[in-house]
């Protein structure tokens, strides 16, 4: 199947999702920091959930990328995580999605996602799909993707040693659990 027909009955997918009101935007980890192994640190912007969806076969996906038109100016930063929420029709509905954290390091202008997959080829279809997506606008080697299975994204936040530490280099790995701010802002 093409790009756009896969990206086609995501959005559809995700009509059906919206209509249903099965997709939420939890609160718990906005405001949350994490540390990764390459030494950067990323801010918990936004959360996307599916409702009523079971995950027998747990995938964990880190996706990353970085945009230079955004540069270092804070402003456009802030624009892009408002507008970002329109992106959510391009992989809230694809097959196997259950959960992102939309994340951004206001240090490098490095966006990354933390998800969590029912099903690890599900998961590398779909980042297939967004790496080559996002690669045409973002900086040479940017956008790139792990997937690990039978992880949960949420155990991965609490417990970064169960990830392995031989594969995909320190960008997606975490060095340390999940610190989440009780406020939400930064």
């Amino acid at each position: 199947m093409s790009a756009v027909a896969d990206f086609a009955r995501c959005v559809r997918t995700w009509g059906g999702l919206v209509a249903r009101r099965r997709l939420t935007s939890p609160k718990e980890n906005l405001g949350a920091w994490l540390t990764f192994a390459d030494g950067s640190s990323s801010f918990v912007f936004r959360e996307t959930a599916v409702t009523q969806a079971t995950t027998s076969d747990p995938t964990l996906l880190v996706i990353q990328f970085r945009l230079p038109a955004l540069g270092s100016n804070q402003l456009l930063h802030a624009a892009f995580r408002r507008e970002c929420v329109l992106h959510t029709p391009l992989f809230a509905g694809f097959p196997g999605f259950r959960s992102k954290l939309w994340m951004d390091d206001v240090e490098t202008g490095v966006y990354r996602g933390v998800y969590e997959w029912q099903g690890a080829d599900l998961a590398r279809h779909y980042a297939a799909r967004m790496v080559a997506l996002l690669a045409p606008f973002s900086n040479a080697g940017t956008a790139c993707h792990q997937v690990v299975e039978g992880i949960r994204r949420d155990d991965f936040l609490l417990h970064p040693a169960l990830a392995p530490d031989d594969v995909g280099g320190d960008w997606w790995r975490l060095a340390e659990p999940i610190t989440r701010s009780s406020s939400g802002a930064r």
